[in-house]
């Protein structure tokens, strides 16, 4: 009797083990998000050329302003869209490189050849559609978080920075190349979009702070 106790025990025991090593499995890293062609959305676009033109974009490369790119705040870099004028309906595919536009309502920041290909150099904003048409062959693992300001003296931007760090723990600058520079105020590092929302949304409530909106950080 007591060596079908303990032999119940050991197969009780190696059971256990078995789907304690399952569950181990099942916890690997998820897949960097693909974003799928087709993926629609609709807003303000604006385009920009100098200072930025020549200086490094967010993806490293060197911004040519006569070239068919944009910048956008979170999708992957290397993605291709199509970008539609709807006052005038006609579009341009670009591939995007930088980060931005850091203005709200905005949702695409385009090169100058690409404003100028859909009418947009003149009045500078219009409402567009942009469409994924061309997701990036790799995407890295996903880091979001929330811009809160953008300053043009460093001092001011570090008080943010300094406030935000104490209420959120983690918060950061980035400087912006332009006449003069602009430093970016961003709180947190989270892997997905959804938790980048949450943590704006409570950074609205709980400071007031209106100007708050995700961003991609790779």
């Amino acid at each position: 009797m007591r060596s079908r106790t303990l032999l119940a025990y050991v197969l009780a025991a190696a059971a256990f083990s078995g789907c304690a090593h399952k569950k181990h499995l099942a916890r690997t890293v998820p897949p960097p998000p693909v974003v799928a062609p087709g993926y629609t959305e609709t807003g303000m676009a604006s385009w920009y050329g100098h200072p930025y033109h020549g200086r490094p974009a967010a993806d490293g490369e060197i911004y040519d302003m006569e070239t068919l790119v944009a910048a956008h705040r979170t999708l992957p870099f290397n993605t291709w869209v199509r970008v539609v004028n709807l006052n005038c309906g006609k579009s341009v595919d670009v591939r995007i490189i930088d980060r931005g536009p850091f203005v709200d309502g905005r949702i695409i920041d385009l090169s100058h050849a690409a404003a100028k290909a859909i009418e947009l150099i003149g009045p500078g904003v219009a409402p567009v559609r942009v469409e994924v048409i061309r997701a990036p062959e790799t995407v890295p693992p996903a880091a979001f978080a929330v811009q809160v300001g953008a300053f043009r003296d460093r001092n001011n931007a570090e008080r943010l920075r300094a406030r935000m760090a104490g209420l959120y723990g983690l918060a950061q600058l980035v400087e912006r190349a332009d006449t003069p520079n602009l430093w970016r105020v961003l709180v947190g590092s989270v892997p997905t979009q959804d938790a980048a929302a949450a943590l704006s949304a409570r950074i609205q409530q709980e400071t007031g702070e209106r100007n708050a909106f995700v961003v991609r950080l790779n």
